[in-house]
């Protein structure tokens, strides 16, 4: 691979699809499916605060030591429900929606029935052993869970064992790929995942607006850091040092500098990256979270527990998935303040280095749909532009993922309710929640979906072995110490309030 190669020249390279499934036959197509199908469930959830509860059936699948308890309804409200009809009725909602879009894609609905049933049967499995207690358990459960140890790598390696099985299947078993092929859209179903998100992300901030606030000028602070410090350096060593194509380097920069999963999708799609490679970017920013989750918290004890508003922002900014950094900042909020009580009688008040982390993620968050567009300018003004052509604004239209307006929108929607009417956020909070069901569950389909279209021979050729090596190198070479610097710089003397008595 060379560092100038043209990422159109190589699409279809990783592919295993013996024939990907056709466009829409008119302007409608995957992008615009996406924010109609996570729209229209955002506003079924939204039914919940005019007394609605229309998604309440939905399964929740907890992390768990005992199957026959990982499975229940979202909503208490349908409690008496069983776990399994609840999984049933959320597999039977997802197909007639899915039908409807595959329908408006002009696809074939049997062969995609077919197909869509075996892929979500097959993801929600590796989403159910994701969650077992002693896979994803992170340090602050496992006193809860009665376990002694665990691998802490959060319900998020339900996506690795996806994209496994994935690999497995299209890499061994061609008649099963060949099967599945009309229900295999990965770009659908990230995208989708990414609309719905924007509402669990609104909610974030409502929980901690009074925090924010306070913080807003470190937190645009931190933006400014992670988009506008680690994403070019990131860039600069894929392009110049291990020879990446553009295609390969944009997403890298984005998942490694701002936040995994739905960074990168959202850049893959701003530059029209084919859909493996955010995705296989997106693999090692959960690996890689996983080993940082491990070792940054304790990190944090024994150094800044003096500092715990900075150990709180540094899990924010150097943990690049949202679970993992929450869960970081958690893990970190628990020792930090147990150190302090124990070396300074200091007994903060619990929640507050949590909440930095959180907020410090949600803001970063938040700013993945400008990035997607000014990226999308860049590529259709600068990068890919022909000569002599004028760029005009419907090029660059055409380019940016209109998949990042849903996510805006849920976004500001929920936002806007829970602060004009603060006596709704425990019922949005309450729908989001069910929201986020369909959400997870399309983010592990992406993920199976992925690896079903992947020859791994053909991502070695890539240069997966490198693009570990560029994550490595930026990750702890770079960003987690100048991740530490900024947040030092803006909450550095910050305390956490004071528990009295």
């Amino acid at each position: 691979m060379t560092s100038h190669a043209d990422p159109r020249s190589q699409a279809g390279e990783l592919s295993t699809r013996p024939s990907a499934a056709p466009p829409a036959r008119s302007g409608f197509n995957e992008d615009w499916l996406a924010v109609c199908i996570g729209l229209f469930m955002f506003v079924c959830s939204l039914a919940l605060l005019f007394g609605f509860d229309l998604l309440g059936w939905a399964v929740a699948t907890s992390v768990w030591t005992t199957p026959g308890k990982a499975l229940a309804p979202v909503s208490k409200g349908y409690a008496t429900v069983p776990g399994l009809l609840s999984l049933g009725a959320t597999y039977v909602f997802l197909l007639i929606v899915l039908l409807a879009g595959a329908k408006a894609l002009h696809a074939d609905l049997k062969r995609f029935t077919q197909g869509f049933t075996i892929i979500f049967i097959l993801s929600y499995c590796c989403w159910f052993l994701g969650s077992w207690a002693y896979i994803a358990a992170t340090p602050d459960k496992r006193q809860a869970l009665k376990i002694g140890w665990s691998l802490n790598l959060t319900n998020e390696s339900g996506f690795i064992i996806a994209l496994l099985a994935g690999l497995i299947i299209g890499n061994f078993l061609p008649r099963v790929c060949n099967f599945l092929k009309e229900a295999i859209r990965p770009e659908l179903y990230i995208k989708t995942a990414i609309v719905i998100l924007g509402g669990f992300l609104g909610v974030t901030a409502l929980d901690q607006r009074r925090l924010a606030s306070a913080m807003l000028f470190q937190g645009l602070c931190a933006i400014v850091c992670a988009y506008l410090v680690f994403w070019p350096l990131v860039y600069f060593v894929a392009r110049r040092y291990f020879g990446f194509s553009r295609e390969w380097a944009a997403p890298l920069a984005s998942g490694i500098s701002i936040c995994g999963v739905s960074a990168a999708i959202a850049t893959g799609s701003a530059i029209r990256a084919r859909a493996v490679v955010p995705v296989m970017v997106s693999s090692l920013v959960v690996v890689f979270s996983v080993v940082e989750l491990l070792i940054l918290p304790f990190a944090a004890q024994h150094f800044l527990y003096r500092q715990p508003m900075v150990a709180g922002a540094w899990m924010g900014l150097a943990v690049k998935t949202d679970g993992a950094a929450v869960a970081s900042g958690a893990i970190a909020d628990a020792l930090i303040r147990a150190k302090a009580l124990s070396t300074s009688g200091l007994n903060f008040e619990p929640g507050w280095i949590l909440g930095v982390s959180t907020t410090v993620k949600v803001f970063i968050d938040i700013f993945i749909g400008v990035w997607a567009f000014l990226l999308a300018w860049i590529w259709s003004a600068k990068i890919e532009r022909r000569q002599d052509e004028q760029v005009n604004a419907g090029q660059i239209w055409q380019r940016f993922p209109k998949f990042i307006l849903g996510y805006v929108a849920t976004f500001f929607l929920v936002l806007a309710i829970g602060i004009a009417v603060p006596t709704l956020v425990p019922k949005v909070k309450a729908s989001m929640a069910q929201a986020n069901v369909f959400r997870s569950i399309f983010f592990v389909m992406t993920f199976f979906s992925i690896g079903v279209v992947s020859n791994f021979r053909k991502l070695w050729q890539e240069g997966i072995a490198k693009l570990t090596a560029v994550y490595v190198l930026c990750l702890f070479g770079y960003i987690i110490w100048v991740g530490l610097l900024i947040s030092w710089l803006f909450f550095h003397g910050m305390l956490p309030p004071i528990v009295k008595g």
